[in-house]
């Protein structure tokens, strides 16, 4: 028998615990039916059924008698660590890194080189295939991302996220120009009725979504703009930019891509141009106040300057 601890993430809130479950542990939903049956999985002394709805921060205990689907391996990956002590690590993740396997990518992610640089420094919490593994970022996302070496360090880093205390800055390219400067969008998320790989801007159900953009500079048919997170829901700013009318420059699950300027410099492009660039909140064993940042990567830098050079 394995026991297994998972910290529900904000962007899992309300979820169903047998999908939770069969998304984590990658096993099919019949599989994880029978394990919630026969009371291996609680909440303290509570035993849960299939169809509870998990609450963020909350510690899920799971007993498995059933080898893990796949073996998580180090590898040696380089990584850009911007930071790190004995109880986290802020890592500076490059577009096209998968964070944690997952069928399709069975290795060669964030997970699998974490493994190999820190070994056994990663918090247990979330299971073998996403130790230490905080919040995630899209595999075409770049940016800051913190990982948690203790299990004290990431219940409280969660549970900063859960009360929004932990502030994420990102910037993007989006398409056209919108008529404000800046503005505050409030909807609600879930995933779209017809197309699974899709969240959507729903009218009924899903879960509060709010980003706060503010424009950086406009340029012909472009427009570059911050967007600061009050909650994290799965693929947040790609959704609201899109629902706005201005999708995030080479983002094609969500309208963007179609331009000339994205076609011509697809070689630059190659997914959306959002990176997570800087990152604060309480240090969560010493209580001090950490600021981190990121410069914008290559690519994104030489968009912009091709931007200008047509102004």
């Amino acid at each position: 028998m394995k026991r297994i601890n998972f910290i529900v993430e904000e962007a899992n809130e309300g979820t169903r615990l047998d999908v939770f479950l069969a998304e984590q542990l990658e096993l099919s939903r019949s599989q994880i039916a029978k394990i919630i049956a026969e009371g291996a999985v609680t909440i303290g002394d509570v035993v849960l059924t299939k169809n509870f709805r998990i609450c963020a921060n909350e510690s899920i205990q799971v007993m498995l008698s059933l080898p893990a689907p796949l073996e998580c391996v180090a590898q040696d990956i380089p990584l850009d660590f911007v930071y790190q002590d004995e109880h986290l690590a802020i890592i500076n993740k490059p577009k096209g890194l998968v964070v944690h396997p997952g069928p399709g990518n069975p290795d060669g992610t964030l997970v699998n080189a974490l493994l190999h640089h820190l070994k056994d420094s990663l918090s247990g919490i979330n299971g073998i295939m996403r130790p230490g593994i905080v919040h995630r970022l899209d595999k075409d996302t770049s940016g800051l991302l913190v990982v948690a070496k203790s299990d004290a360090a990431h219940v409280a880093l969660s549970e900063q996220l859960k009360s929004r205390t932990f502030s994420r800055r990102y910037t993007a390219l989006i398409c056209g120009s919108p008529k404000s400067d800046g503005g505050t969008i409030r909807t609600q998320i879930g995933r779209h009725k017809t197309d699974r790989l899709k969240m959507a801007v729903l009218r009924e159900g899903g879960r509060e979504a709010i980003s706060h953009w503010q424009v950086v500079a406009r340029y012909p048919g472009f427009t570059h703009i911050n967007v600061q997170l009050e909650t994290g829901r799965t693929h947040q700013i790609r959704v609201h930019m899109s629902a706005l009318g201005h999708p995030v420059v080479g983002d094609t699950l969500y309208g963007g891509g179609t331009t000339l300027f994205e076609r011509q410099n697809r070689t630059l492009i190659d997914g959306q141009c959002l990176h997570a660039q800087e990152i604060a909140f309480i240090h969560p064993i010493s209580g001090e106040e950490r600021t981190f940042t990121s410069d914008l990567p290559p690519y994104f830098g030489e968009l912009l300057g091709k931007l200008e050079s047509n102004t």
